[in-house]
């Protein structure tokens, strides 16, 4: 860890994907096609969404051009994505990969800016772990939605009950 700032910023990471996972749990591979409706992302599609966000989050604070905004190209990278297990997979690659960056900086990398642009223009890289946080809990939230609309019950996330 490279200074007090990373590890704290690690934790809330960690904090995040945990209560991802624990939300998500009631949902298994057998549920992996399910979408409220047609034109909604698949369960599969979901988890595979927040792993390509998170990794979009780290390529915009760590690369010079920052943020790549071809959204209908993200789109693409994860409709091929049909199976839980391997949204899941990719998710925790994801992960890793975001504490691994976020772990090795130090203060002043942590706390320089993002590069121009509409996303988050010129805010500390730091920045990124809050957004990767709202982001991971929106998408818990669908996904609680979605367990509920199968019949199952989605755990807490804040705790084991």
């Amino acid at each position: 860890m490279s200074s007090q700032l990373a590890a704290s910023l690690v934790r809330e990471l960690k904090m995040s994907k945990e209560f991802f996972d624990r939300s998500t749990r009631a949902l298994d591979e057998s549920d992996s096609h399910f979408s409220p409706e047609e034109d909604m992302m698949t369960v599969a599609r979901q988890v595979a969404h927040v792993a390509h966000t998170v990794e979009w989050f780290v390529d915009g604070a760590t690369k010079p051009e920052g943020f790549d905004l071809d959204f209908a190209k993200h789109a693409t990278d994860i409709a091929g994505v049909k199976s839980l297990k391997a949204a899941r997979e990719w998710f925790d690659r994801a992960h890793k990969r975001v504490l691994d960056t976020i772990g090795g900086m130090d203060d002043s990398q942590l706390q320089s800016p993002l590069p121009a642009g509409p996303v988050m223009g010129g805010a500390p890289r730091m920045a990124i772990v809050g957004a990767i946080a709202d982001h991971n809990a929106h998408h818990r939230g669908c996904l609680a939605v979605y367990t509920r609309l199968l019949g199952k019950v989605p755990p807490m996330p804040y705790m084991e009950m």
